[in-house]
């Protein structure tokens, strides 16, 4: 079954999100969400007649391509009503040498260049297969609670990525904007208040040690990053992370500081700066502004200083400021 380069218009319409014929989150008949959701309540009825702690690492597929969900969650959103990105672009200008070619897989899910229609059906069944999956999710927490276990477990949801579907011209995400690199990251459990913020620059990969100290364990010196459980309890509120550091391929740099986010793509030679306060959608480059200058060179030397402690040999010394 081809997935990509579709709708080309309103007549294209080679599969359905909801026909099952055709595999995907499909194969097997049920929906592989809900066969995850499955799977999870089994656990937990086994967990509930335990007297030991659990850990359960749950991690879905959607909402990767092909979105596929039932038809009920895609009627949820009629194409009327779903808008463009602000940040939309028929094709991305610097497309191939940041590594987003017509040929990467995830590029290719849409037709070039972007077209309305086909964004608007692309975001229809994104949205769909992610209220599918919300309602897979409250499926285990209600069963978390009819289990009675609901009151010591905490709970940490996120995701690997964002996507982006037609921002930016892109649709995958493989990128550095804002829209790919932010995922979601909520926290529920004993102590933690409904409802609060939290504010600060943290990596994905600091669930980790968060876990181990909430199991309590002693977290390894060999583990990089650090534990989120100060925050969560309200103990501290400076992060832990000055900057935040990022890398794609041989193709993208980005460093984060202060609400500012630097972009360095080695190949074209092109440097974006943004502000992400008062541009959170980036769409305004201040690397050339006069003003911006003294900042962009301070970034510049905190990126390279992040490459070392990374070890990343990546040389950047054509774009020295």
């Amino acid at each position: 079954m081809n997935w990509h380069d579709r709708p080309l218009d309103e007549n294209d319409w080679e599969w359905t999100p909801w026909d099952t014929a055709f595999g995907g989150f499909w194969e097997g008949g049920t929906h592989w969400s809900e066969v995850v959701a499955n799977e999870c309540m089994g656990f937990l009825d086994d967990a509930s007649v335990s007297e030991k702690p659990f850990f359960m690492y749950v991690a879905f597929n959607a909402p990767h391509d092909p979105r596929q969900s039932p038809k009920e969650y895609v009627d949820l959103y009629p194409l009327d009503n779903i808008s463009l990105p602000e940040n939309f672009l028929p094709e991305y200008p610097l497309k191939d040498e940041i590594g987003c070619p017509a040929t990467l897989r995830d590029e290719k899910l849409a037709p070039f260049p972007r077209t309305e229609y086909s964004v608007k059906v692309h975001r229809q069944e994104y949205y769909a297969i992610i209220s599918h999956l919300d309602a897979q999710i409250g499926r285990i927490l209600a069963h978390l609670e009819e289990t009675g276990q609901a009151d010591n477990t905490y709970i940490f949801f996120t995701a690997d990525h964002g996507l982006s579907v037609g921002q930016h011209g892109l649709m995958g995400k493989q990128n550095m904007y804002e829209h790919s690199m932010r995922p979601p990251l909520l926290v529920a459990g004993p102590g933690v208040y409904a409802g609060e913020r939290k504010n600060m620059e943290v990596y994905l990969q600091d669930i980790m040690p968060t876990t181990i100290e909430y199991a309590g364990g002693e977290v390894p010196e060999w583990v990089e990053f650090k534990s989120l459980k100060p925050f969560i309890e309200g103990e501290s509120s400076a992060s832990n992370y000055p900057e935040v550091y990022g890398a794609y391929m041989d193709l993208q740099r980005m460093i984060r500081v202060d609400e500012y986010k630097l972009i360095v793509y080695p190949k074209a030679g092109v440097v974006k700066l943004f502000d992400l306060v008062n541009d959170p959608l980036e769409m305004h480059n201040l690397a050339i502004a006069s003003r911006q200058q003294d900042r962009l060179g301070s970034m510049f030397q905190k990126l390279e200083k992040l490459q070392v402690e990374m070890g990343d040999t990546l040389c950047l010394d054509g774009f020295k400021l």
